[in-house]
């Protein structure tokens, strides 16, 4: 699998993402199949709705593969989320599945 080249500015990283416009919101699901999540592709957060695409399509699902590596796209957020917990739900999402060694799906919504 080839992966994009990433640097430390989520703004360069978003870009080497392929644009989601089709995709209305993206619904996270556990093991159980119980709503773990869901992300809309509005304004504040079509970058994660972007992030949690590309993760889903790369990986199948997010994985704690996919979450260290979503944690490496949001750069430097990932480093303000770790300063300020709960200011980035999408992230702190991220941290948990790869803590947790849990996975999600994702059912995508157009």
């Amino acid at each position: 699998m080839q992966m994009p080249n990433f640097t430390e500015k989520f703004s360069d990283n978003l870009s080497r993402l392929p644009a989601v416009d089709t995709v209305a919101a993206i619904e996270l699901k556990d093991k159980s199949g119980a709503q773990a999540g869901k992300l809309e592709n509005k304004p504040g957060q079509a970058g994660s709705v972007r992030v949690y695409h590309w993760l889903a399509q790369t990986f199948g699902a997010i994985t704690p593969e996919a979450a260290q590596l979503g944690l490496e796209i949001y750069a430097e957020h990932t480093q303000d989320a770790i300063a300020n917990p709960g200011k980035h739900p999408n992230i702190d999402r991220l941290f948990a599945i790869k803590t947790a060694e849990q996975t999600l799906q994702v059912n995508v919504r157009s």
